[in-house]
């Protein structure tokens, strides 16, 4: 059977390697631009969900994952910092506050209805100094990540604490899910 990701993202590229299952990669064009009104939650589902259907339209024989992650903060969606000055600000925000992780992942196959699921890690951040947010920053350039930081590197320096139900989701993959979608899909995992 074959696997498609339809991502060129390298932090999920690397999470769905883990699995050693061989796949392709396929950038899909989906606007990410939300809709009037549309939820964190709605938002992360319905855009893992239209990357995995813009593959699978293209190559019908294969099983596509998609995959997206919105950040909330005080009831506003943090996006990418994209720079150092805004990543900064990202983190003085969040220092002694709590980060909200909405992260979908989407499995399809041609024009099925692609199956969904979420999970949500919720990050405490511990209070960080000017120093320390300004040090992490210039160490591991965090530009593309949401909330800027990365936790699979020094950025778990950052926090008190991490709450999810599968710690690969913060990353941008909720392998757990993942797994299950493509067992239920007739893959062998492990």
């Amino acid at each position: 059977m074959t696997l498609v990701l339809a991502s060129t993202s390298p932090y999920r590229r690397e999470l769905l390697s883990r699995l050693r299952l061989p796949f392709d990669v396929a950038r899909p064009d989906v606007d990410e631009t939300p809709l009037a009104g549309e939820m964190p939650a709605a938002l992360a589902l319905r855009l893992a969900a239209a990357k995995a259907a813009a593959i699978a339209s293209s190559r019908p024989d294969a099983w596509v994952i998609g995959s997206d992650q919105v950040a909330t903060f005080d009831g506003r969606t943090l996006g990418k910092p994209g720079g150092r000055d805004a990543a900064i600000a990202q983190l003085q925000a969040a220092s002694g506050r709590e980060v909200h992780f909405l992260t979908a992942a989407a499995l399809a196959q041609g024009a099925s209805e692609p199956t969904l699921h979420l999970d949500t890690t919720h990050v405490r951040f511990r209070i960080l100094t000017p120093v320390e947010i300004a040090r992490y920053v210039d160490a591991e350039q965090p530009f593309d990540c949401a909330g800027s930081f990365k936790c699979e590197g020094l950025g778990i320096t950052l926090f008190e604490a991490i709450e999810t139900q599968d710690p690969s989701a913060l990353v941008g993959l909720p392998l757990i899910a993942t797994a299950r979608l493509l067992r239920q899909a007739g893959f062998a995992l492990p």
